[in-house]
């Protein structure tokens, strides 16, 4: 857990953000996958000489393909185009098959993740599958109530907000649903594209926060534990992924730098005196050969 120093403007909340690329892929995701897979195991869902399959905009990928690596469970990931080549090749590197839908021009739709999913479930008819379905799959929430409780600890409980994007709503149920335990009084907000604000009753759109902005509302989502939904561009996390590592020595990918923004405009409203945790999700170096970071 690492405190904000000078992205944040005078007069705001101290900003914590807990660094999620600490974890073995360089995501947050590995919590999610190692639990919702051991838990498909212990319900039988999932068997061994099963193929695990299942659609991502990369890190989600990543993490199952590492967790199936160590178990011994042949993988097929469905993904596209429109996520990075360093995702799609940390993929291949555990051994995952990959199967590529095409986007338009890079970037991520509402058609796009619809047309991910409905290849996973094609291949999901195969025999002796098991389709993780990642966005239905209420076993992905457990996967990190660890990291609300880590949250907790690391600053003393002194938690006044929460703030996340939305991609499938597992990683923010699961740590909201611990902080709120904690303390019914903590504010949970979420960032969403503001190219496509569904959730806050705008039209679904094309962007490229990777891994966020599905374009509909993910079933998993819990309304009740959200207080607020802040838009945040393209342009504007891009530019604060950047930020972050020439002035906080942070090295995030895209969806870092919208929860950091999100984040700013909170601690702005709480003002001086409270605190605002946001995470990093993942590692820039999963994005060296994106606009966010790469150079002519």
């Amino acid at each position: 857990m690492v405190q904000l120093r000078r992205v944040v403007p005078d007069g705001c909340a101290d900003i914590f953000v807990k660094l999620e690329w600490e974890n073995p892929t360089g995501s947050m995701k590995d919590r999610m996958a190692r639990g919702a897979i051991s838990k498909a195991e212990e319900t039988g869902k999932l068997k061994p000489g099963d193929t695990v399959v299942e659609y991502t905009g990369g890190s989600t990928g990543a993490s199952l393909a590492l967790v199936c690596s160590a178990k011994n469970y042949p993988i097929k990931i469905v993904t596209s185009d429109a996520f990075s080549l360093e995702k799609r090749n940390q993929i291949r590197a555990y051994g995952a098959e990959l199967t590529l839908v095409p986007s338009d021009n890079g970037l991520s739709t509402k058609k796009l993740f619809i047309d991910m999913i409905e290849t996973a479930r094609v291949m999901s008819q195969e025999p002796n599958t098991f389709w993780f379905n990642q966005i239905e799959n209420p076993d992905t929430i457990a996967g990190y109530h660890g990291l609300g409780e880590e949250i907790w600890s690391q600053i003393d409980g002194k938690v006044d907000a929460f703030v996340h994007g939305i991609g499938t709503g597992a990683s923010s149920r699961g740590v909201a649903t611990v902080l709120r335990q904690h303390n019914p009084a903590v504010k949970v907000v979420l960032f969403e594209p503001a190219e496509s604000p569904v959730l806050s009753g705008g039209q679904p759109g094309a962007h490229m926060i990777e891994g966020v902005g599905i374009g509909f509302q993910p079933p998993l989502l819990d309304r009740s534990l959200i207080d607020q939904f802040i838009p945040v561009s393209t342009a504007g996390a891009k530019d604060m992924a950047r930020r972050l590592a020439r002035e906080e020595g942070l090295f995030a990918g895209t969806s870092s730098g919208a929860n950091v923004i999100a984040a700013i405009e909170v601690a702005r409203q709480l003002g001086q005196g409270k605190s605002v945790v946001t995470l990093m999700i993942d590692s820039g170096l999963k994005y060296l050969n994106t606009d966010v970071y790469s150079v002519a």
